[in-house]
């Protein structure tokens, strides 16, 4: 049985058969790895001399639970550690702050102080592992906790090794953990450049993320795009501050998604290196090892399925290959189960030993650049270059990147091309291997977080810490932060570090810098016209339509909506995507900003204007908490609304959440028309 070509973006669409021809007038095609354009890779030697590093993302709940998943890891054969943070970390909150504590230790570990840094990292040799900081948002107070965690652990900061993320850009229009507004928020990124370049020289000031982009809808070229032009954009704010340029771009890295297109993503890596090669030359740097781009690459989350979910460890297994073709530098791959719950012990041994039989049973490491020489990957890698080239130069057109910040260029570029995609899969053109059920997997289930007691723990914790330290010191250094901000002089994370020595919180060293820059908030938006049409002819899409119209003919309105990301979860895709979705469908579609507290939804929905459902996108663990608070608080108001929810729910959360109260659960890979059709059994039925 013979099956339709893969979809691709006009571009990148292959032809069956390549030939020599296919060749003619590449200008890389000679190159060597480790030398400009540095196509085959960013060292001469590659994988043959040393394997890229096994880095899995680690992270949850308390220190203490973390720091025995990290010596696992290490014990396991991994040679870095990649640490996960919580969400009111990222933002810059301390656990004990009443509004955020549903999200205290879901996505990653709780973080309030340099006790828990020290906690955390108990026992790793850091002079010998390198760890990379998954950090933009709050990235000074816990770069800080980790620099004086380390310092009082008996390494000094010059050995430490490493990554901080500190990319801020890329969260203004995809992963939304920024505090400060993005000028602020650029100050803060080129003094920690500054100060690591000083004084912590073995450790990456900045991994400048192009995975986010993937996993909020892009595709590789407008992936890549952005990515570089971020890139560019830091590398010229570093030559503004009148910092090093050459030191910077020696020690800068980069962050890719990689999809299951296998040999697009390949052609994405070799094209990310050849393109970074003439921008650094551009920008006039000289050194070789200044133009090479080094990378660290993570298996697609988005792709993974909760339908017949065991599916996932094949496709991870392909995605890493391609990683590992397109010459990546270190690695992490998503467990199976992810698209669930938080994965357990046993995916997460899997995922790892994904990596390590590639590296030992296949002879991948063998050869450097095998794909060099082909007619498909030269030629591809060639026409992706080509293409961000152009979407470069029209990002450059539109004033750059603040400016397409600032105007949404950017967001809504990447919300179209989510909507395409969904509207591909739900139309069958882009083909997903999945039964129609979620099928019943015997797993050994990840250990569920007590929040209550971690909320707690925190508190505690922190009120331990305030009774044994100096507090007019921390008081005296907490302003030194804010007069650092005000007046343009001294260094941002030179002042935290002296904080948090002096035991200041996370969230203290946030508020210091709040008194000067408020918190930074912008609307959540959608496209309207553009999925309805792209589905339109699938007759599930007519029966809703109708439907809605019946409704609106009755009741003399559309049925209205109301949408919202609850507590710290930025994720934002898929709440846009079926805002957009249910509009072109006859909803009248509400769509709240991020970061609503549920008593903070309900004070927005209008009293002239009856609501008929609440949807709640949830994608970081705090369903349960935040979706019991919002039931409790309709009861209490007898608000008669139908409570649904979408997201990374595992199925005995859903099934709490169905009694209850919550009117249904969908899932990842869920058909979005499927939705809408349920949906539309909610509604209240039409009065004659």
């Amino acid at each position: 049985m013979s099956h339709p070509p893969l979809w691709r973006p006009e571009g990148l669409r292959l032809k069956p058969v390549y030939h020599g021809s296919d060749l003619d007038g590449l200008e890389h095609l000679h190159s060597l790895p480790g030398k400009a354009p540095f196509v085959r890779g960013p060292y001469s030697s590659m994988y043959p001399e040393k394997p890229w590093t096994v880095r899995q993302y680690t992270g949850f709940a308390s220190a203490d639970a973390s720091n025995q998943r990290l010596r696992q890891r290490l014990s396991e054969g991994a040679t870095g550690i990649s640490l996960a943070f919580d969400l009111p970390t990222h933002r810059g909150y301390d656990s004990s702050d009443p509004q955020w504590q549903a999200d205290v230790g879901k996505t990653g570990v709780a973080i309030d102080s340099v006790e828990d840094m020290a906690e955390l990292l108990d026992g790793i040799a850091l002079d010998q592992v390198s760890v990379s900081l998954t950090m933009s948002g709050a990235v000074l107070p816990v770069l800080a906790a980790f620099i004086v965690a380390a310092e009082e652990s008996g390494v000094a900061a010059t050995q430490l090794s490493g990554t901080i993320q500190n990319d801020i850009l890329k969260e203004f229009t995809v992963r939304n953990t920024y505090i400060f507004s993005p000028e602020p928020s650029m100050r803060i990124t080129t003094d920690v450049i500054g100060y690591l370049n000083e004084h912590v020289p073995r450790f990456n000031p900045i991994s400048v993320s192009g995975y986010h982009f993937q996993e909020a809808g892009a595709d590789a070229v407008l992936e890549l795009a952005l990515t570089l032009v971020n890139a560019r954009t830091y590398a010229e704010e570093v030559q503004k501050s009148g910092l090093d340029l050459q030191s910077f771009c020696e020690r800068i890295s980069f962050f890719f998604g990689i999809g299951s297109d296998f040999f697009t993503e390949i052609a994405k890596c070799r094209a990310a290196r050849l393109l970074w090669s003439e921008i650094t030359q551009a920008l006039g740097v000289q050194s070789e090892k200044g133009r090479a781009l080094r990378m660290h690459c993570q298996t697609s989350g988005w792709s993974l399925c909760a339908q017949d979910p065991l599916n996932n460890v094949t496709r991870t297994t392909v995605q890493a290959m391609a990683a590992v073709f397109g010459g990546t530098q270190s690695l992490h791959t998503n467990a199976w189960d992810e698209a669930l719950t938080l994965p357990s012990e046993a995916s997460s041994r899997l995922a790892s030993n994904t990596q390590h039989i590639l590296q030992q049973e296949t002879g991948l490491c063998d050869v450097v650049d095998p794909w060099a020489g082909s007619y498909l990957m030269e030629s591809l890698t060639a026409k992706i270059a080509s293409l961000v080239r152009r979407r470069i130069a029209e990002m450059d057109a539109r004033g750059g990147v603040l400016q397409s910040i600032e105007y949404g260029w950017i967001s809504q570029a990447i919300h179209l091309q989510a909507m395409a995609t969904q509207a591909r899969l739900d139309g069958g053109i882009q083909r997903r291997v999945a039964l129609s059920e979620q099928v019943q997997t015997t797993q050994e289930g990840a250990s569920a977080i007590d929040s209550q007691a971690l909320h707690d723990r925190q508190c505690q914790r922190l009120s331990h810490l305030r009774l044994r330290r100096d507090t007019t010191r921390v008081e005296d250094l907490l302003h030194s932060i804010t007069e650092c901000a005000r007046s343009g002089q001294g260094n941002l994370l030179e002042a935290t570090v002296a904080a948090i020595r002096a035991r200041a919180t996370l969230g203290e060293c946030t508020q210091a810098l709040e008194i000067v820059w408020p918190r930074f908030r912008q609307d959540l938006s959608f496209h309207r016209g553009h999925f309805g049409p792209s589905v339109c002819k699938q007759p599930g899409w007519a029966r809703v339509a109708a439907c809605i119209a019946n409704f609106a003919s009755h009741h003399g309105r559309p049925p209205r909506i109301v949408l919202s990301k609850l507590g710290q979860d930025g994720h934002d895709r898929g709440v846009r995507l079926m805002a957009a979705a249910l509009s072109d469908a006859g909803f009248q579609v509400r769509l709240l900003p991020l970061f609503q507290t549920p008593i903070q939804l309900l004070e927005s929905l209008d009293d002239d204007s009856p609501v008929d459902l609440i949807g709640i996108s949830s994608l970081a663990g705090a369903h349960h908490e935040l979706l019991t608070e919002l039931l409790n608080l309709l009861n209490e108001r007898e608000l008669d609304v139908s409570v649904v929810v979408g997201g990374i729910i595992p199925d005995a959360d859903a099934r709490q959440l169905l009694r209850l109260g919550v009117k249904a659960c969908f899932g990842p890979g869920q058909d979005v028309i499927e939705i809408i059709e349920h949906l539309v059994d909610l509604l209240v039925p039409p009065h004659s």
